[in-house]
């Protein structure tokens, strides 16, 4: 445990002196101390990566005054910043220094996930932090870092994933960054994706995963349709009506296997029956998804949700974004404009989560 890391030098001048950087890095240390000699590892890991990622972003302005800047990121990083506009004035999501620099990585993705549940049980396990709560995963700043944490996960018999993300939120304690990793995106996924991020810094309820992207999925949708409704044209729509259409498509299909595994998991029946449940189950999703492929005309866009064997821990969190999304919307139906929406969604947040839960169920019976 002799390895360490170099604060004053890796923090840029404007997030050494952040009053909210130095609480969150000071709540990881005293988390860390605390913990066993992985667990401060883990820590280490996880504020380099964090804080080496805000060294590295540079403000969208300054990148669009060097002439040196590549023509399609330029073109990029002007539709960011008029979404950025759009979702404080008119979704009024925080104005403040998020998605206003951008970052360039030399990988794929920001951070890789780690998610894991028993072997017949879809119930994941929980990891939880100084800030963000409790939640069903474990992010690496490095892949071959989850690999090994996932490699000890599956040797105590645990079915575990490891995925991808493209961005995440530090919830307003720092200044999030436009990163390579999404910046491409269709200007509407690039406009769900900041819209979700942001709508994070309105409200966020620690270990309350189901109530944080619900909200979250519903500024989101909202915002891209009236999004598009102000500044899309014919092609836009039709490229985002495809997208979104075949996104539940692929929810419903996993939703649908996640179904059918609780029901195999609570039956009374033996292990070995359990198992063999399992693996058919498994592979009537695979065959499924085939079919579905082929009715999207061939469009690939899930196959990396396939990179690894099949296991519960693919579909343990599948349905936290969407099971309020519509109490959600009926909220902002009822409230009718985003500052009443928020300020209602926030003295929600100051209930106790069963007063919460019932709030919500009265509003609109969660999705299946």
């Amino acid at each position: 445990m002799t390895r360490s890391y170099k604060w004053k030098k890796l923090l840029p001048e404007r997030i050494r002196h952040s009053s909210k950087a130095r609480r969150l890095i000071a709540a990881g240390l005293v988390a860390g101390l605390l913990a066993s000699c992985s667990t401060l590892n883990y820590y280490a890991q996880a504020a380099h990566g964090q804080l080496a990622l805000l060294s590295d972003a540079r403000p969208v302005d300054d990148w669009l005054a060097d002439v040196k800047t590549d023509a399609k990121l330029r073109k990029r990083l002007e539709s960011a910043r008029k979404i950025r506009a759009y979702a404080v004035a008119e979704l009024g999501l925080p104005d403040n220094q998020s998605y206003k620099n951008y970052a360039s990585l030399q990988r794929p993705f920001v951070l890789w996930n780690v998610v894991a549940t028993p072997e017949l049980s879809l119930k994941p396990m929980q990891w939880c932090f100084p800030i963000a709560g409790c939640v069903a995963y474990r992010g690496y700043y490095s892949k071959d870092d989850a690999q090994t944490y996932a490699k000890e996960l599956r040797a105590d018999g645990n079915d575990v994933q490891v995925g991808g993300v493209p961005a995440y939120s530090t919830l307003g304690w720092f200044n999030d960054p436009l990163v390579s990793t999404f910046i491409n995106y269709p200007d509407a996924e690039l406009a769900r994706l900041i819209f979700h991020e942001l709508a994070h810094q309105v409200a966020y309820i620690a270990g309350d995963s189901q109530f944080n992207e619900s909200f979250a999925t519903t500024v989101e949708e909202e915002g891209v349709k009236r999004w598009l409704d102000a500044f899309g044209n014919d092609q836009m729509r039709d490229a985002y009506t495809r997208y979104s259409s075949r996104k539940k498509d692929f929810l419903r299909l996993l939703l649908d296997a996640r179904a059918k595994l609780d029901t195999a998991y609570k039956a009374p029946t033996s292990v070995e029956q359990k198992r063999a449940d399992k693996a058919r189950i498994f592979q009537e999703l695979k065959d499924e998804y085939q079919v579905l492929k082929e009715q999207w005309g061939g469009y690939a866009g899930y196959d990396r949700f396939f990179n690894e064997p099949l296991s519960n821990a693919h579909l343990a969190s599948i349905a936290t974004y969407n099971d309020y999304v519509p109490a959600f919307r009926a909220l902002l139906a009822k409230e009718r404009t985003f500052p009443r929406f928020y300020a209602a969604v926030k003295q929600l947040s100051t209930q106790d989560k069963a007063v919460r839960d019932r709030r919500l169920k009265a509003l609109a019976p969660p999705t299946a």
